[in-house]
C-alpha cells in the first residue's frame, strides 16, 4: 500500500508540476510563447493531416507500375451464329451454340508510360508543400498577435511599478506633512489633498492590474499554459536594427511552391503526347474458346505487346503552355504586389522606430529636469513654502514624463519585433 500511495503522490506532484511550469521564478519570454502558442494552435493539426494524405495519395499513384489484374465473366445469347455455307463430304462441322459463356483475367503491366505516374507523384509531393506552406502563412500571423499581448503585460507592468513609485512619494510627503501639521507649521487641508491624490493612484494601480490579468488570460489561450497573476514575463533584448533588410516571410516560399506545382502540372499535360508501351494477358474459360470451330467449354490464353500513341494531345499542346505561362504571371504579381505591400510597411515601421528613439532621448532630459524640480517642490513643501497643490503639480507632471518614457521604450521594442515579424528574419 504504501508503494501505491507513494506511486499516486508521485503522479500528482508531475502534474502539479506541469500545470504550473510558469511561475514567478520562471520568467517567460517572447520566444517560449511564439513556440507554445504555434503548438497548441488547432490549425497545427493539420500538417499531420496533410502529410498522411499525400503519402496515402503518392501509394495509390503508384501502385500503377504493378500489374493491373480484373476478372471478367459474361453470358450472353445471340439471334445467329457463324456458319460455314458448304457441304464437306466426310466432315460433320457443327455450328456454334447461340448461348456463349467466359470467364477471363485480363493482366496488363505497365512497361512505360511516358512519365504519368513519376508526374502525378510529383503533383502531390507539391500540393502537400503547397498546403503546407499555406499553413505555415496562418501559423506565422500568431506571431503578431502575440507581440500584442506580450508586450501589452510590459506595458502595465511598467506602468503599475511607475504607479508605485509615485506612491511611495506621495506617503513620504503625507508623513511629513503630518509632522508638519502637528507642530503647527501645515494645515489639515494639505494631508487631505494628498491622501485624495493617493487614493487615485490606487484607482490607477487597480487599472493597471485588472488590464494586465485580461492580457494574460488572453495569453493563456494562446499558450494553452496556466499563468498565476504574479507571472514575471522576461522583457526582451532590444534588436540591432537594420533599415535595410531582406524579407524571408512563409509567403514567398508560398509562392515559389505554387509556381512549381503549375510546372508539374503542365509536365503531367506533356506526358498526353508521348507513347504509351506495356504487356497484356488474358486466360478464360468459356464457350467457345479461341477455336470458333469447336463449340465447347474450353480454356485459352492470350499475350503481347501493346503500344498506343495519342497523338491528338498534340492539338492542346501549344494553348497549354499558354496557360501555364499566364498563372505563372499571375502567382508572380501576386508576389510583387505581397512585397510591395510588405516594403511599404517595413517603411512606416522603420520610421517609427526612428521617431521613438528620439523621443526616448528626450524623454530622459525631461525627466532629469522634472526629477530636480520635484525635488524642490518636496523640499518647498516640507518648508511650507508652497501648497501641496503645487507640489502635486510638479510630482504628476514627472510621473507624466516617466509614462512617456515607458510607453515609449515598450512601444519601441513592440516596433522593432514587430518589424523583425513583417521581415520574416
Amino acid at each position: 500500500m504504501c508503494n501505491v500511495y507513494r506511486n499516486l503522490l508521485l503522479v500528482y506532484l508531475i502534474a502539479t508540476a506541469s500545470m504550473h511550469g510558469f511561475s514567478q521564478g520562471n520568467p517567460l519570454t517572447l520566444a517560449e510563447c511564439y513556440a507554445l502558442a504555434r503548438k497548441n494552435y488547432p490549425l497545427i493539426k493539420q500538417k499531420e493531416l496533410i502529410a498522411k494524405s499525400k503519402e496515402y495519395n503518392i501509394t495509390n499513384i503508384r501502385s500503377g507500375y504493378l500489374p493491373q489484374v480484373s476478372i471478367n465473366g459474361q453470358a450472353s445469347y445471340q439471334s445467329a451464329v457463324t456458319k460455314i455455307p458448304v457441304t464437306i463430304p466426310g466432315l460433320d462441322i457443327k455450328p456454334l451454340s447461340k448461348d456463349q459463356y467466359k470467364i477471363y483475367a485480363d493482366i496488363n503491366q505497365n512497361i512505360y508510360d511516358g512519365k504519368v505516374i513519376r508526374s502525378q507523384s510529383q503533383i502531390q509531393e507539391t500540393t502537400a508543400q503547397v498546403e503546407d506552406q499555406r499553413l505555415e502563412v496562418e501559423l506565422y500571423q500568431i506571431n503578431d498577435r502575440i507581440n500584442q499581448i506580450f508586450f501589452g503585460i510590459l506595458m502595465m507592468d511598467g506602468q503599475t511599478r511607475q504607479i508605485e513609485l509615485v506612491k511611495a512619494d506621495m506617503q513620504s510627503s503625507i508623513t511629513k506633512v503630518e509632522t508638519s501639521i502637528v507642530n503647527g507649521i501645515a494645515f489639515k487641508t494639505s494631508a487631505d489633498i494628498l491622501e485624495a491624490e493617493l487614493l487615485k493612484t490606487d484607482q490607477r494601480i487597480i487599472e493597471t492590474r485588472a488590464n494586465r490579468k485580461a492580457f494574460l488570460q488572453m495569453l493563456e489561450l494562446f499558450i494553452n499554459q496556466h499563468l498565476d497573476e504574479n507571472m514575471v514575463l522576461q522583457k526582451p533584448e532590444e534588436i540591432n536594427f537594420e533599415p535595410e533588410v531582406s524579407i524571408k516571410r512563409p509567403e514567398l516560399s508560398l509562392y515559389n511552391f505554387q509556381s512549381e506545382l503549375l510546372g508539374t502540372q503542365y509536365q503531367l499535360n506533356n506526358t498526353k503526347v508521348q507513347p504509351k508501351i506495356g504487356l497484356f494477358a488474358q486466360a478464360g474459360y468459356g464457350r467457345p474458346g479461341l477455336n470458333l470451330l469447336l463449340n465447347e467449354f474450353t480454356t485459352y490464353y492470350v499475350g503481347g505487346l501493346r503500344v498506343s500513341w495519342n497523338v491528338g494531345g498534340y492539338y492542346n499542346l501549344k494553348r497549354d503552355k499558354q496557360l501555364l505561362d499566364l498563372n505563372v504571371q499571375s502567382i508572380n504579381s501576386q508576389k510583387e504586389t505581397f512585397l510591395f505591400n510588405t516594403n511599404l510597411s517595413l517603411k512606416q515601421q522603420s520610421t517609427e522606430i526612428t521617431k521613438l528613439q528620439e523621443l526616448i532621448a528626450v524623454d530622459r532630459k525631461i525627466i532629469a529636469l522634472r526629477a530636480r524640480i520635484k525635488v524642490t517642490a518636496k523640499a518647498q513643501l516640507d518648508n511650507g513654502v508652497i501648497t501641496a497643490n503645487d507640489y502635486l503639480r510638479e510630482l504628476n507632471a514627472e510621473d507624466q514624463a516617466n509614462e512617456n518614457l515607458i510607453f515609449h521604450e515598450i512601444q519601441l521594442l513592440m516596433n522593432e519585433y514587430g518589424y523583425k515579424t513583417t521581415s520574416g528574419n
